[in-house]
Formats: structure tokens, C-alpha cells, sequence
């Protein structure tokens, strides 16, 4: 049974039309992801089904009594009232404490938030949280989330993930982070030029369903067009002429990605990103960070040694608050190490997008904005002008020509990034640059930065672009180190999880005495099984130090062969087996390391 119909809708904002003429219902149990560009109309439709708008024209039903819980891009908290009364209303202690389900929800979203603040005092992510929050404790039919994982980090939409698929409610969701879509939705709506699209699976399916029927259009407009050439060539000659059908067949997903070339040829890349850059990029050698400046806030490097090379894309992975952004900053030289030093290559020319962009002039146009850092650029083999970047990110037609001070921030923050690789960096440090860019956006942008040689830094808490761009992953895990993950997001998401239960176990007994050295332990290992252990622990600790040193001298062998090909590339065989091994030692220590925490 349909929970919600819509019969012939149609909705515009001034002359634009958003939807035109929809028709389609949402069933019990589906679990709808919605797509399309910014401004397509994504928010117009979820909140048409919420009821929350009233469609200009057509019918909106919803089902007797139906529930439904929408959360929206924007909040109208009262700033004098709590978090607690927010998000758990009129609900006495012991019942929500003694709830399994709410203690999990608050323990994810609002475990660094003190309940008792007043709505006023939380900061723009914190109120999303919360917003989400209470959406999520209540009893629904309908769960509409639109952009649900903004401010969220990569461990709490992991989270999110997982908890509403343990949901039974129908889900519909707005989102461009493509790996939450392929984790939560079963089916895919796209919102194009006032129509919607249906398509079975999650991205992954629509991304490959689509691509399908592109090729289908393809061959079907190819074939009339012959026919329209035969029929015209029948026409001159008199006589008809005898043709022949043309046959098409409908190829298997494999088949459109069979002769798919790599997304970027990696040897080839740091070949040249090694000539143009030298061998130092960016090394810290026994350097200490704090967030707030030497000696202030949270400690985000301590006596920390790390090496960027050339080509290096390298994927910053963190809880908020770990100090992401203060490690580009120190990067791009914005600030000083508290002790240590940072040694910067001499060929370097760094590029920093941060969270806080910089103004540009609202008078000027969009394509006079980018040409007055430079009217064409060269992105591995291929020029490009000014007006072709900017049409591969958004700004097609009459859009280069509006005024900057009319622009969204989406549009800004497109505009900035843009102005960016105009001015040809061979570092570029990107701090959240998927904000407010739609899935179209952002697949131009990942495809421009495939052919971009260079060393590239990013931080995003969107799981599918970190995967997309970076070739490695380095964890700010809260130990003063910058840790490489060779499992990357995973490996994260295990180390982060095992660290929560360990904090966990200790909160649980804070006073509990030291083990005594013969004594037998708890769990039943004897005093000499237990020596062994931790023997070794430390063994497997120094093995690990030694395939993480390997790996640096790999990297730098790498930068000195850079016009080898051949030895580039028995170099990064080399080094993929080294990371391997290193995964396997670094397993093995978690798996000794649960058993003498008693796990």
C-alpha cells in the first residue's frame, strides 16, 4: 500500500518550473535516494511528499494517520530552550535512560553537546545534530532526511548508515554523499528538467542503469538518423532502396566499463609530478601542534615525523575537533609548529581551499572572476580556458555571466576552487571541498583532479570522494601521530571502534587496582601467558615502525626514478606489498592487543 500519491504535480518558483506534471507514490518499505543538480528541485519534491509545500497544481494523499518526520535544511529551535527538552521532550530520566535505542542515538550525535545548553549557544553542526536527533528518537512512518550527513563526520554516517537500516520505517533521503546513498537506499529517484527519473538500487545501480539507457538513446537517435539518410538517399536515387534492420543489443554493467581506461595513470602522474616538484614537498620532522597556536587547545601533533612527496594524494581522516584543518594550515604555512620544523620543497607552489573562503569582489562577473588569474590552463596533456572549466563545474551558458554578489555559496565555493587550479598549483590542499556541490559537480570535479599532477591533501567527511581521489589514507586518531591506514576508511572505522571500547571498558572501572605481576588475570591467562603476550605486542610494534620506515624510503626512491617508468613501477609493486604486510602486522597487534584487554 502507497503511504503518500502524488497525481500530476507541478511546482515553480517565479518563471522556473521545478516539477512538472509528477506522478509517483512511495510504498511501505522503500527506501528512496533522491538526486539531481542544486536548484533541480530535490527539496521542492521531498517537501511536496512531506507536506510541508503545497504544489501549485495536482494531488498530494497520504495515508490515514500517517507519521511522518521530516528533517529539513533549516531549524526553528527556540534559543532559550534546552537540548534535553528539544530533543527529548516531556520524557522523564529513567525512561530514556533506560532506553537501549535513545541512549544509542544521543551516545552518536550529542555525546560532546551538554544536554542542558540552551539551543542559542550551539554552534551550526550542533544543531544539525540535534535537529537529527530528535527526528530519529521519535516513532515514524516516514523518515525525510534532507542533506542529513552535513557537519556529520565519516564515523557518525557510518553510524547513521547502519541505524536506519535497522529501521523499518520508508525512508526517503536528499543527499550528494554517494557512498550513504549506496548504503541506505534501495532505489534511486533523479529530479531532471521538472521530471523524475526511477531507477532500481543505490548509486552504484543508478550510476550504471543510467549510463545504459544514455547508450540506448544513443544508438536509437544513431539509427534514426541512418534511416533519415537512406530515406533522403532513396529520395535521390527514384527506385527504392533494400535496407537492412539494424540490430542492438542490450549489453551486461560489465560490458560499459570493459574497456574503461584507468581514472588516471598513476606512474605516469608522479612522473611528472615529480619533475615539476623535485623531491621534498612537505616533510615534518619531530614537529608538535597545538590547535589554538603553541601550547593552545587540543594537542593535534606531538613530536610527529611525516613525509608528502611528490604525486602523493593523500586522503586526512578525523573526528571533528581532531585537528584536520589545523594540519593543512600548518601545511600551506598559515601556521608555525609549537616545536619541530616544517621543510618545504623549494619548486613548490601551494594552493589552499579552507572552510573559510576568502571574499571575492561582488561586482565582478563569474567568468571575469576566474580569467583575472589566468585565461587558460594546462590539466595533465589538455589546455583548458577559463570558460571551459567553469562549464565542467556548473556554470554553463548565461551562468558566466552572472554577478558574483548573486551566487549561492555552493556556487561560491565552486568559484574559489576554480580560481584555484587557474593559478596552475603543484600542491593543492582541499579542506571539505565537497560543501554544497550536487553529485554532477562533484564528479566533474573528481575527473578534473584525475588528470591534475601534483600533490593533493584533501579532507572530507564524504566516504566516496575520499575513495574516488586519494590513493592513501593518514588517521588523526588522537595519539599525536599522523597514522597510515592501509585499509583506509575501514581500517579507520575498526581502529576508531576499538578504541571506543577499550575507553569504554576503562570508564567502566576507573578505580580498579593494577594487576599484580604474578597474580592470574581475570580472564583466565596465566601470568607467563600473559608475559608472552605482551612481548609480543611490542614485537609486532616494531614491526610495524620497520614497514612504515620501508615505506618512506619507497616513496623516496619513487621521487629520485621519477623518469624511470620501469622502476617507478616495480617501485609501486614493491611498496604494495610492503602495505600489505604492514596490514597483516597491524591485524595481528589489534588481535593480541584484544586479548590482553580481555576481550
Amino acid at each position: 500500500m502507497n503511504l503518500v500519491n502524488l497525481e500530476s504535480v507541478s511546482h515553480a518558483f517565479g518563471p522556473k518550473p521545478l516539477l512538472s506534471d509528477v506522478s509517483l507514490g512511495l510504498e511501505q518499505g522503500d527506501r528512496v535516494g533522491v538526486v539531481g543538480r542544486n536548484g533541480g528541485g530535490k527539496t521542492t519534491l521531498v517537501s511536496i511528499i512531506a507536506g510541508e509545500l503545497r504544489p501549485d497544481s495536482g494531488r498530494v494523499t497520504h495515508t490515514r494517520g500517517l507519521r511522518v518526520g521530516l528533517l529539513s535544511q533549516r531549524d526553528d529551535f527556540d534559543p532559550e530552550v534546552s537540548v534535553r527538552d528539544l530533543v527529548l521532550g516531556g520524557r522523564a530520566e529513567h525512561e530514556w535512560a533506560g532506553d537501549a535505542g535513545i541512549r544509542e542515538i544521543l551516545a552518536n550525535l550529542l555525546g560532546d553537546i551538554d544536554l542542558s545548553s540552551p539551543a542559542g549557544a550551539l554552534s551550526g553542526g550542533e544543531r544539525r545534530r540535534t535537529a537529527l536527533a530528535r527526528l530519529l528518537i521519535g516513532e515514524h512512518d516516514l523518515i525525510v532526511l534532507d542533506e542529513p550527513t552535513n557537519h556529520l563526520d565519516i564515523e557518525a554516517i557510518a553510524w547513521l548508515a547502519g541505524h536506519l537500516a535497522q529501521r523499518r520505517s520508508a525512508l526517503l533521503v536528499v543527499t550528494h554523499d554517494r557512498w550513504f546513498l549506496d548504503a541506505v537506499s534501495t532505489r534511486t529517484w533523479e529530479v531532471v528538467d521538472g521530471s523524475v527519473e526511477r531507477y532500481e538500487g543505490g548509486y552504484a545501480a543508478y550510476v550504471l542503469a543510467k549510463a545504459e539507457r544514455a547508450r540506448i538513446a544513443e544508438a536509437a537517435e544513431q539509427r534514426r538518423q541512418n534511416l533519415m539518410r537512406k530515406e533522403i538517399a532513396w529520395l535521390r536515387r527514384g527506385p527504392p532502396a533494400r535496407t537492412s534492420k539494424p540490430k542492438f543489443r542490450i549489453n551486461a554493467a560489465e560490458a560499459l566499463i570493459a574497456n574503461e581506461p584507468p581514472a588516471r595513470e598513476t606512474v605516469e602522474l608522479l612522473g611528472f609530478a615529480s619533475a615539476r616538484l623535485g623531491k621534498t614537498v612537505a616533510d615534518l620532522e619531530d614537529v608538535t601542534l597545538h590547535a589554538g597556536g603553541p601550547g593552545a587547545g587540543p594537542l593535534v601533533l606531538d613530536h610527529s615525523t611525516f613525509q608528502f612527496g611528490p604525486g602523493d594524494r593523500i586522503g586526512l581522516i578525523g573526528v571533528n575537533g581532531s585537528g584536520k584543518s589545523s594540519v593543512l594550515r600548518l601545511l600551506s604555512g598559515t601556521v608555525e609548529p609549537d616545536s619541530g620544523r616544517l621543510v618545504r620543497g623549494k619548486t613548490v607552489r601551494l594552493a589552499h581551499l579552507s572552510q573559510e573562503l576568502g571574499e571575492l569582489d561582488p561586482s565582478r562577473r563569474v567568468l571575469e572572476t576566474v580569467e583575472e588569474i589566468r585565461k587558460y590552463v594546462q590539466v595533465g596533456k589538455k589546455e583548458w580556458s577559463a570558460s571551459q572549466l567553469l562549464e565542467r563545474l556548473g556554470f554553463r551558458g548565461e551562468a558566466q555571466w552572472k554577478v558574483v554578489g548573486d551566487l549561492s555559496g555552493g556556487e561560491r565555493r565552486r568559484l574559489q576552487l576554480l580560481r584555484l587550479i587557474m593559478n596552475e598549483p603543484n600542491v593543492l590542499l582541499l579542506d571539505e571541498p565537497t560543501n554544497d556541490l550536487d553529485i554532477e559537480t562533484l564528479t566533474e570535479l573528481e575527473d578534473l583532479l584525475d588528470g591534475w599532477p601534483g600533490t593533493l591533501v584533501v579532507v572530507s567527511h564524504d566516504r566516496y570522494f575520499l575513495e574516488r581521489v586519494a590513493d592513501r589514507c593518514v588517521a588523526l586518531l588522537g595519539d599525536g601521530r599522523l597514522s597510515m591506514l592501509p585499509g583506509g576508511v575501514d581500517e579507520y572505522l575498526e581502529r576508531r571502534a576499538a578504541g571506543a571500547a577499550l575507553s569504554a571498558r576503562a570508564a567502566a572501572a576507573p578505580d580498579a587496582p593494577a594487576p599484580v605481576r604474578d597474580a592470574a588475570p581475570a580472564d583466565g591467562l596465566s601470568a607467563k601467558e600473559l608475559r608472552e603476550l605482551q612481548k609480543e605486542l611490542n614485537r609486532l610494534e616494531r614491526q610495524v615502525d620497520r614497514f612504515s620506515e620501508r615505506e618512506t624510503k619507497l616513496h623516496a626512491a619513487m621521487a629520485d626514478a621519477a623518469g624511470d617508468f620501469e622502476r617507478l613501477a616495480a617501485l609501486d609493486a614493491e611498496l604494495r606489498d610492503v602495505a600489505a604486510q604492514k596490514e597483516a602486522a597491524e591485524l595481528e597487534w589489534m588481535t593480541v592487543a584484544e586479548r590482553l584487554d580481555g576481550r
